[in-house]
């Protein structure tokens, strides 16, 4: 099954989070946070939102910043997205 996100939505997955601080400390499961960093999976075509027109910045495969709150997680195939908003975008990590 394909997830094809409609106007501003874009569909991400998140990127694993280091298991071990700069220091050598193994975290266990309860001490990570969600990570912030994704991946674009699927990117909607735009257009108006909002009585705005809005183009998309990204594209699939870019590694994102999202707030760390944003979007709606939804499982799918046994893997796990997140649908945000272009907007809940903070950056793109090169």
């Amino acid at each position: 099954m394909t997830i094809k996100p409609l106007f501003d939505r874009v569909v991400v997955k998140s990127v694993e989070a280091e298991e071990t601080t700069k220091s050598g400390i193994i975290l266990t499961g309860s001490a990570k946070e969600k990570p912030q960093v994704s991946e674009v999976v699927a990117v909607g075509p735009g257009g108006m939102v909002d009585g705005k027109e809005v183009t998309m910045q990204v594209k699939v495969g870019d590694k994102v910043l999202i707030s760390k709150y944003a979007g709606t997680e939804v499982k799918i195939d046994g893997e796990e997205y997140s649908i945000v908003r272009q907007n809940d975008i903070l950056a793109i990590v090169e």
